[in-house]
């Protein structure tokens, strides 16, 4: 059964997105079978991973609806090597469709249930925000990993989203772990980074990543072309340190690592 991982933080703009797609991209250069499930309305991991989401149908509002199953909803990135499960605006309605609806905190992970022997490797890309969404993605996942940056609200957010995944596990998901903590759009030169790196390696030890991915316009640039960063252009810094990412994730499986 493949292993499913919430990509997950509140707080917007620390590079979730990005870190799902470019590491759904990562392993499937390393022969993972991989699927993204884009669980953002904005719907960019869908963008990013070249589906344009304007005419992506049926997408995951439909699947948590019970309007379609997850089989019709999943498109190939060809550029990526991964399917993917695409999202759009549309999305922003679920939360309130679902309310009323059965086991509502269940309905990705009924869904997921279904094609997990298919994958090696399951990502969610979540909302930045708690909500039932959010719910449902923990509730779907083995792990959760958090991008973060160095910073003192981080920090903060950090306090609240952990304390999230400790619910979560007490009523809902018994076996959910943090798989990692990922320090994003890194600056090396700045103290207050330096401190707070060092600060969540006090506190989470070895879940925190050895790789580091620094601030990269060539990532940035990627998702305008349709591409992850690490097809977009796979020798900037960014995309070597997602390759990174993507293989000390691998060897934390103990899956062996090619030179992909």
């Amino acid at each position: 059964m493949g292993r499913i991982i919430a990509v997950a933080n509140q707080k917007g703009g620390v590079g979730k997105t990005t870190t799902a797609v470019n590491l759904a991209c990562g392993l499937a250069q390393q022969g993972q079978r991989v699927l993204l499930v884009d669980l953002d309305p904005q719907g960019n991991a869908t963008m990013g991973a070249g589906v344009e989401k304007r005419t992506a149908l049926p997408t995951a509002y439909q699947v948590l609806l019970g309007e379609a199953d997850i089989y019709a909803s999943r498109l190939r990135s060809e550029q990526g090597g991964f399917d993917v499960v695409p999202a759009n605006r549309e999305l922003a309605g679920g939360e309130v469709e679902m309310v009323d609806l059965d086991k509502r905190e269940f309905r990705l992970k009924a869904e997921l249930v279904r094609v997990a022997q298919e994958y090696d490797f399951i990502l969610i890309d979540c909302a930045p925000t708690l909500n039932l969404l959010t719910v449902n993605a923990l509730a779907a996942a083995h792990a959760v990993l958090i991008p973060m940056q160095c910073e003192y609200y981080a920090l903060e957010g950090l306090t609240d989203l952990v304390a999230t995944i400790k619910k979560v596990k007490q009523k809902l998901n018994p076996g959910i772990e943090i798989e990692g903590l990922l320090r994003v759009m890194y600056d090396p030169r700045s103290t207050l980074a330096q401190q707070v790196a060092a600060e969540l390696k006090s506190h989470f030890g070895d879940k925190v990543f050895n790789t580091v991915i620094p601030r990269n316009i060539r990532l940035a640039e990627a998702p305008s072309h349709g591409l992850p960063g690490v097809v977009y252009d796979r020798a900037s810094r960014g995309a070597q340190a997602y390759l990174d990412l993507t293989r000390e994730l691998l060897d934390r499986y103990g899956i062996a690592v090619g030179a992909a």
